[in-house]
């Protein structure tokens, strides 16, 4: 009997000993690999399984330059968090990361990788630039096989306007050179990461996993892979990032590490959206902790980037895309939401590994000192002070929007560009803002100008001409002309990016002649655009305008641009006397559009509701 019973509690101490064996392999690692050569060297790694205790378990590593400086352990069990430092003299290769457990012991295999040195990643952009932004599932659908897949809440519903159509990364990749051909070099997509979502979650902005290409748009491979292939004609790619929320059903919202990860309330709380609390002298502390601190939707909760483990994986995530992926740049959704001082230092961790880089944020308030706040290097009254490069320019969108809408007056109709530019002493560096006619929330620029052609080109050649890193919205070279109060018809498919679609947009025959018009306009002054400097880098000089006519230069070196717009019903006769300082003695020029050149520059004809662009000579 004794033997039995002894045998028994040996069965009965293996069982629970094996228990509490980590099975191999484990869940998540992320970051999954780094890179040496990086100056964030201090890398954090999560270490997650869902049915056991990590905690019960001892790491050690040994690899020649790397050191483990920290095991932390968290509220919840399944997770473990290693600091691992990397010093300079550490070499790319694997470090074999031990877990013991009593007498028995699993290893990880970490890998570090070289950090690359190719020319054309990772390169910024600028003024020479021009954004395409395209919402990857409404664009083209080149691979029906990822359309619906196992594990995915959504499939493909095309005759649902808040379902997913279909588009994905091929479909983009195969249509690249309709995109080249038009004149613009970059590429920004709505984000791309898995969105996997029980619905409505197509736009891509609730995130649930952080790490992981949306297997409905394709894989991480083919993202790169279409990166790549933007470098290799010459273009580049900005990521679109959420950091402020992220989706319910993401992976860490399910089985969070910490409850301190998202913003807890008694209740559901909603941000109120006012972002100008942010900048706000005298504000609330009510106001500020519901802007910051809501959830941005009752499927997106509030991310808390005060939660060092939290703000260290989201910068490395950050940091982990860029050498990655080799993006160009970044486009960082509701700036002013997320913590303030995380963002400060969130920028600086980019730029500390590269410099060359640039990120736009979406301030969405119509106020250009409030936008101007988030800008580095403006001298806040509070101290504060961004490091981003780049915000995207509300306030000059709407006053073009009411510019070409508007009789001229003292401060209405063209008046408003004028004035509106007036005001870039709050910038520190107004040609870096990103300028826009229309995005995926709002109201299509075609339809702002109410289907008028000639205001359509005004306003384009404005947009391609003056200060700023403009942006293009996909469709406009189509005449798309969806409105935001019946918010689908902002973003709608492209005609021909699906199979079973009976016209092809993307072809000359497959667009009605004003479609062809359009994009024959825009093709010309984008590929104009592309190589002339003095639109990029030139000095902005502009006159106040005189009878609802308005008129600035861009001028650099020898070289001068004068562009006319006349916002009139009727044509108009300009004597030019006025703007010597402009003209600086030049006699004729010639016409960037139509190529006919003007022998006497002492009298201009402008036609009714035109934009002229003059190269002076």
């Amino acid at each position: 009997m004794k033997k039995i019973l002894s045998l028994l509690f040996a069965l009965i101490a293996l069982t629970s000993y094996a228990q509490k064996t980590l099975p191999l392999p484990i869940d998540r690692v992320e970051p999954q690999n780094w890179w040496v050569g990086m100056k964030h060297h201090d890398v954090q790694v999560l270490f997650y399984k869902h049915d056991a205790n990590l905690t019960e378990y001892q790491p050690s590593l040994n690899y020649p330059g790397v050191t483990l400086k920290e095991v932390v352990k968290v509220e919840n069990p399944h997770y473990l968090f290693l600091n691992l430092q990397i010093s300079e003299s550490a070499q790319a290769g694997i470090i074999p990361i031990q877990f013991k457990l009593g007498k028995k012991t699993f290893t990880h295999s970490y890998e570090l990788k070289n950090k690359s040195t190719a020319k054309n990643r990772i390169q910024g952009f600028d003024a020479k630039d021009v954004l395409y932004l395209i919402m990857p599932d409404r664009f083209a659908n080149g691979d029906v096989k990822n359309d619906s897949l196992p594990g995915f809440y959504e499939g493909v519903h095309r005759d649902k306007p808040f379902g997913r159509h279909g588009g994905d990364i091929k479909g983009i990749s195969d249509h690249l050179d309709f995109i080249k051909e038009l004149g613009v070099t970059t590429l920004w997509l709505n984000p791309i990461l898995e969105n996997n979502q029980k619905r409505e979650s197509y736009h891509g902005y609730a995130i649930t996993d952080f790490y992981k290409v949306d297997k409905r748009f394709g894989s991480n491979e083919e993202y790169v892979a279409l990166i790549e292939k933007c470098h290799a004609n010459g273009m580049k790619m900005i990521q679109d990032m959420v950091i402020n929320h992220m989706g319910n059903y993401n992976w860490l919202m399910l089985d969070l590490p910490e409850k301190s990860w998202v913003h807890q309330f008694p209740e559901f709380t909603r941000s109120n959206y006012r972002s100008e609390a942010v900048s706000d002298p005298y504000h609330s502390k009510s106001d500020l902790d519901k802007m910051t601190n809501g959830w941005f939707d009752k499927t997106m909760p509030d991310v808390n980037q005060s939660n060092p483990l939290f703000a260290n994986y989201l910068i490395q995530n950050t940091l982990w895309w860029i050498e990655y992926a080799g993006i160009d740049g970044i486009r960082m959704d509701t700036y002013p939401y997320p913590d303030k001082d995380f963002m400060a230092r969130w920028m600086q961790e980019i730029l500390n590994d590269y410099p060359q880089f640039n990120v736009v944020g979406e301030v969405l308030v119509n106020s250009k000192p409030m936008i101007a706040y988030w800008q580095q290097n403006l001298i806040n009254k509070d101290g504060y002070q961004s490091h981003l490069p780049s915000v995207i320019d509300f306030p000059l969108t709407n006053a073009v929007n009411a510019a070409l809408n508007e009789k001229g007056s003292w401060d209405g109709g063209l008046s408003r560009l004028y004035t509106n530019i007036s005001q870039d002493f709050i910038y520190p560096d107004p040609n870096g803002n990103v300028t826009f006619l229309d995005n995926h929330d709002m109201s299509r620029y075609f339809h702002n100008v109410g289907r008028d052609m000639n205001k359509f080109k005004m306003g384009l050649i404005f947009l391609l001409t003056t200060r700023g890193i403009p942006e293009l919205y996909y469709g406009t070279e189509l005449l798309m002309d969806g409105n935001y109060s019946i918010h689908p018809t902002v973003r709608m498919d492209v005609p021909g990016g699906w199979k079973e679609d009976k016209v092809n947009s993307f072809t000359v025959a497959g667009r009605t002649k004003e479609q062809n018009e359009a994009y024959d306009f825009m093709k010309q002054l984008l590929n104009w655009r592309k190589n002339k400097k003095v639109i990029h880098e030139g000095k902005l000089l502009h006159f106040i305008p005189e009878d609802n006519i308005y008129i600035y230069f861009r001028s650099l070196g020898n070289e001068t641009v004068m562009v006319i717009m006349n916002g009139n019903d009727s044509e108009k006769k300009l004597p030019t006397a006025r703007f010597a300082e402009g003209v600086q003695g030049k006699t004729k020029a010639k016409n960037a559009m139509t190529g006919e050149v003007i022998q006497n520059l002492s009298e201009l004809t402008l036609p009714a509701m035109t934009a002229l662009v003059l190269e002076l000579e």
